[in-house]
């Protein structure tokens, strides 16, 4: 990425403050399968009118009970938003993007995808993780511990079959980025990195072209092995016409060690998911859980990541460039929260 558009963050001069969040009415107790929106914050709507097109901000899911008062307008329960709350998700000011996680861990059918799509605006993109028996190298049992190597790992006929096919199929031009998330890859597979880029090169390869139906999809890479951060990882990108996915975990670097990487892939669209806070560690997903829910407030403050990533978003729709930024709640504690903070700090350096 230019340098000029993106310099050396930690000499960056800070962003203004940004105005605090509003506390969230009082919820009000609802039932029924119906999900209903939260009312509208008018400080929302206001800002997301300060803000490109371009940029789309979302969560990972949507199936928190917590959000009562932020995103419903009363309580419901995870079984019911999972089902029903994307419409009301999706009528979020702020919510014009999501994180379908659910496909990592079982793959989505066609109709599926289009049931999602037809729930939310037309200009509403997806952010889909790849199935994990594509995207694991290897096969693990409940407790998530690997027992075996799997042979489906960058299997380009299954990344197309249980994957491409049916998102384009379901979600049209709904589709903003397929992300494959390579799991924590197991030593004999980083032993031969040229063979690992050969095999991912050839699985995205394979994949249908996704423009024709879907013109702001973009294919992103995500990894779990900072080892992986190479130029000659970046040029396999570059040669099948995928991105780096900025992911935001305690198993990799900050932002500004993950730069290069965009650097040269520029320009490209920025696919950004901010998945956990990392003073958890690389396995503190459970802990991260345990300690924000009910995923109703910040907890866990990131100042430093949240203004570093405000100045790769916004020096990105600068220039043109889309951006898909999905937000977990274990990255503060509260995932609305913490986009609307993101959002404001976004729209001050568009202003500058």
């Amino acid at each position: 990425m230019q340098d000029h558009l993106f310099p050396d963050l930690p000499g960056s001069p800070p962003s203004a403050p940004p105005a605090p969040a509003a506390e969230a009415p009082a919820p009000k107790k609802s039932r029924g399968g119906t999900v209903q929106p939260a009312p509208a914050d008018p400080a929302l709507v206001d800002l997301a009118l300060q803000l490109p097109p371009q940029l789309r901000f979302g969560g990972s899911s949507w199936n928190y009970p917590g959000w009562a008062g932020l995103v419903w307008d009363g309580e419901y329960a995870e079984a019911v938003l999972s089902k029903n709350g994307l419409a009301a998700y999706g009528q979020h000011p702020l919510f014009r993007t999501v994180s379908l996680d659910r496909n990592f861990y079982r793959a989505l059918t066609a109709s599926q995808y289009a049931r999602y799509a037809a729930m939310v605006p037309d200009d509403f993109r997806f952010v889909v993780k790849a199935p994990s028996v594509v995207t694991d190298a290897t096969v693990r049992d409940e407790s998530g511990r690997g027992t075996q190597i799997n042979p489906a790992f960058l299997s380009a006929d299954l990344a197309v079959r249980e994957f491409a096919e049916p998102a384009l199929q379901g979600l049209g031009h709904r589709i903003g980025a397929l992300v494959f998330q390579l799991s924590p890859l197991p030593r004999p597979v980083l032993a031969d990195v040229p063979l690992l880029l050969e095999r991912l090169a050839a699985m995205i390869a394979a994949l249908p072209a996704l423009t024709p139906t879907a013109p702001d999809a973009v294919v992103a890479v995500e990894v779990r092995d900072p080892q992986l951060m190479t130029p000659e990882f970046a040029a396999m990108l570059r040669s099948v016409g995928a991105t780096w996915c900025l992911g935001l975990h305690a198993k990799m670097p900050p932002i500004e060690d993950q730069l290069p990487m965009l650097r040269a892939l520029w320009p490209r669209p920025l696919v950004c998911r901010w998945n956990l806070h990392r003073r958890h560690g690389r396995y503190g997903y459970e802990d991260a859980e345990k300690l924000y829910g009910p995923f109703d407030k910040i907890v866990d403050p990131d100042p430093e990541t949240r203004q570093a990533l405000a100045r790769v978003i916004a020096g990105t729709v600068k220039a043109g460039q889309n951006a898909f930024v999905t937000v977990s709640n274990n990255a503060e504690g509260c995932a609305p929260r913490t986009v609307a903070t993101l959002a404001q700090e976004v729209a001050d350096l568009l202003l500058r």
